[in-house]
């Protein structure tokens, strides 16, 4: 069968209002279960009475931020610190590195587009455990030069995080034509800082700031690297203080599904250009 719905042919049958209102049903109850039970772990006191009645409380959530308990969480709050560390110097990395790299590739190296994407595409192709094989004998050289400290871990996280950050910018710049754009620029007698500043950016806001949430995501998300290179962050020092105290973990895992629900609202509200008014008419008062 065919359907014609304004002026646009489709080929098949179309399903039914009921039909998507139960897969939808269906999927979020696959999604929205495992979370319920989640949640409902992380407000747990105790063990259930003899009744079988469970007390539930804030008392989990209140522990990890106990002054009483700062001791027993410090290896967390220093993990979170080095984490965060992590995440500006490898956002610093892809807006300097990366960002320049892909303009300048795009106006005047185009041939070598697919060379680039390449190279950025890689790291994404070969196992983390593999890649840390090739860091240890690396960061013995870095430890001498720089110390070893956990804010080092960027340089190889910032090769991680390119399959991730590359695809978003360069999803951006497929949609803007920035070399008609900085021709025009150029024209009207702005020079090269000035179009990339004032134009070039502008248009690939939504895929910069796609890049930069999607690194801060996978630098908290990363487990290997500081595992294997024996530093502390927040992966590392929850997989070590859950051991001891099961609900930090998911405790951890409800804070990290709510910074990715906000992560994906953000993401999807980046970049809309608001509606500009209508132009006046002659004669018409505004």
């Amino acid at each position: 069968m065919s359907a014609v719905r304004g002026g646009a042919q489709r080929y098949g049958a179309e399903p039914s209002t009921a039909t998507r209102r139960s897969i939808l049903i269906i999927v979020g109850v696959v999604f929205l279960v495992p979370i319920a039970a989640l949640l409902e772990f992380t407000f747990r006191i105790g063990q259930p009475a003899a009744n079988g009645v469970q007390a539930y409380g804030f008392q989990h959530y209140l522990d990890i931020v106990s002054p009483a308990n700062e001791q027993a969480y410090a290896p967390l709050y220093q993990g979170i610190l080095n984490s965060l560390t992590i995440c500006v110097i490898t956002v610093f990395i892809v807006l300097v590195l990366l960002l320049p790299t892909m303009i300048l590739v795009e106006l005047k190296f185009p041939k070598y587009r697919r060379v680039l994407e390449f190279v950025c595409i890689i790291p994404i192709t070969v196992p983390s455990i593999v890649l840390v094989v090739g860091f240890i004998p690396i960061y013995s050289v870095v430890a001498q030069i720089f110390g070893s400290s956990p804010w080092t871990l960027a340089f190889a996280i910032g090769v991680i995080v390119l399959p991730y950050a590359y695809r978003p910018i360069a999803a951006n710049l497929a949609g803007v034509d920035v070399t008609t754009l900085s021709e025009a620029g150029r024209s009207l007698g702005a020079g090269w800082v000035s179009v990339i500043w004032s134009v070039i950016l502008p248009n690939l806001r939504r895929g910069i700031l796609s890049a930069v949430f999607i690194t801060i995501a996978v630098v908290l998300g990363e487990y290997t690297i500081a595992s294997f290179l024996s530093q502390n962050t927040f992966q590392t020092a929850l997989v070590l203080i859950q051991q001891t105290d099961p609900y930090v973990g998911a405790i951890s895992a409800v804070f990290a599904l709510l910074f990715a629900f906000v992560l994906l609202l953000v993401i999807g509200r980046l970049g809309t250009v608001r509606r500009s008014r209508p132009p006046q008419r002659k004669g018409q008062v505004s």
